[in-house]
């Protein structure tokens, strides 16, 4: 009789988790990094589409410097097709480091191969970072320089939306009021634009504008649809007015609208937000009688409505029912339970759920990072915060700038200059500006301690990563003359 050997055959994930590594790891703009994609990019990958969009996914979600990323897709393109979804993700990367000529290079190149793949959606990332990091007029001249790029197709309400979402996700309300008084003439609203606007203001946290606005669009005579009434449900739950939540619910199936899984899962968090536990369980138990099957949103917002009540014991439970269910835990389940442990329990409740992530080789996304870093260093541990910054790393990440800050300034008043040294070198080798509080606390450290090749060997790396990375924003260090 056989044995049967366990395969050697590499997953797809832990294909993918190398691979990221390998870039997150690679030195820039020291060495390039074409030759190693060449080499560590088998045939087999690149034949992928998924496999491209899983590794752009996780230089995504781990903050990896953009241009790596940029290349890694360029080099793709030359062995097969461009997916919607690895364009996409791309130029969220590239976008979000501020490279705005590196986006519109993109985008260019895009049109001429593939066209079709400059969607509402590409339009909506490239203007939502317009409408942060820019100009009014800025962005509204990155609408017009779109049309005129794309002068195979009409501009039409699709990309009006694109426009208003833009500012209504960064809740600029009044820049958004401004574009539809320009624009709704040209391009006739309509329901989709109207909940858009409806977002916005539900987004700026004021219920007495967004009801105005609702019953302008009753004016207007747009019927609300369920998206509408989703919208001020979530606005009520938010604001603590749960009453309020239910009689929409209530209002919503008169009008012969049938509430949806989502409907019912912000009913669940709003009855969390009013310690409504009690409610909160019924609503749970009404999604089956509803036919309609609980996913993981909806284990979180019961999870989150027991970790307000204080009730971490349910939450716990909840999260051993969802893996009995197959349903797999998210950055959300995560986040939300170290929030209720860290103001409720304590450090060993939090330690016993970091294990158990760890444990499961879960990548936990940066604020959950940041939030556990600054409760590891807060209270004496900042040997757990090491640990976890040296799991982000092997899971080829690098990990946000606060949690930078948080670990070096606590290795440092603990005397571990190396360590917080070899923890910012790392993320300036691998192309990531640090942030200004944690530099200079490791800068005053170094001289204090005559260590003066450690900041002469940063000072070299810093001047070298400028030259290729694009002005700073926010707290991001900028060092053209830092040292003498």
């Amino acid at each position: 009789m056989m044995i049967a050997r366990k395969s050697r055959i590499p997953t797809i994930s832990s294909e993918v988790e190398r691979i990221s590594k390998i870039i997150n790891d690679h030195p820039f703009p020291a060495n390039p990094l074409l030759p190693v994609l060449q080499q560590q990019l088998q045939p087999t990958h690149l034949s992928d589409p998924s496999f491209i969009e899983s590794v752009l996914g996780r230089l995504f979600s781990g903050h990896v410097n953009g241009l790596k990323a940029l290349e890694l897709f360029n080099f793709s393109l030359s062995h097969l097709p461009p997916s919607l979804k690895s364009f996409e993700m791309t130029l969220q990367i590239i976008t979000r480091m501020g490279h705005l000529d590196k986006t519109w290079e993109l985008i260019r190149e895009i049109h001429g191969k593939q066209p079709s793949l400059i969607t509402h959606k590409s339009l909506s990332i490239v203007l939502s970072k317009y409408a942060k990091f820019r100009s009014f007029e800025e962005t509204l001249e990155a609408f017009d320089r779109m049309e005129r790029l794309l002068v195979e197709r009409q501009f039409g309400v699709d990309e009006f939306n694109a426009l208003l979402r833009a500012f209504c996700t960064e809740r600029q309300m009044k820049e958004a009021r401004a574009v539809f008084s320009r624009f709704h003439s040209r391009f006739p609203p309509n329901s989709q634009t109207m909940n858009i606007l409806l977002l916005g203001f539900k987004e700026s946290g004021n219920l007495t504008a967004m009801e105005l606005f609702y019953h302008e669009m009753m004016r207007r005579g747009f019927k609300p649809n369920v998206i509408t009434y989703n919208i001020r449900i979530d606005a009520y739950c938010k604001k603590g007015c749960f009453a309020d939540a239910l009689r929409l619910k209530e209002e919503m199936e008169a009008g012969n609208l049938r509430p949806t899984l989502e409907t019912m899962t912000t009913l669940i968090h709003g009855a969390g937000v009013a310690r409504n536990l009690t409610c909160a369980r019924r609503l749970f138990d009404e999604i089956s009688v509803r036919k309609l099957e609980a996913d993981v949103g909806v284990y979180n917002a019961l999870i989150c409505s027991s970790v307000r009540t204080r009730d971490l014991k349910s939450g716990i439970q909840l999260m051993d029912e969802m893996e009995e269910k197959g349903i797999g835990h998210d950055n959300v389940t995560y986040h939300t339970m170290f929030w209720g442990l860290r103001n409720f329990d304590g450090m060993v409740g939090v330690c016993k759920l970091y294990r158990r992530m760890v444990e499961k080789n879960f990548v936990p996304k940066m604020r959950t990072v940041v939030m556990l870093m600054k409760f590891f260093c807060e209270n004496g541990r900042s040997d757990l915060g090491l640990e976890l910054w040296e799991y982000m790393m092997d899971k080829g990440c690098c990990p946000h700038g606060h949690a930078l800050n948080l670990l070096v300034t606590a290795l440092c008043c603990r005397g571990k200059l190396e360590e917080a040294y070899e923890c910012l070198k790392q993320v300036v080798e691998r192309g990531r500006r640090p942030y200004e509080v944690g530099f200079r606390v490791l800068e005053g450290f170094l001289e204090r301690t005559g260590k003066m090749d450690k900041l002469q060997n940063l000072d070299q790396m810093m001047k070298r990563l400028q030259t290729v990375l694009p002005p700073s924003r926010g707290h991001a260090l900028s060092l053209p003359d830092a040292f003498v």
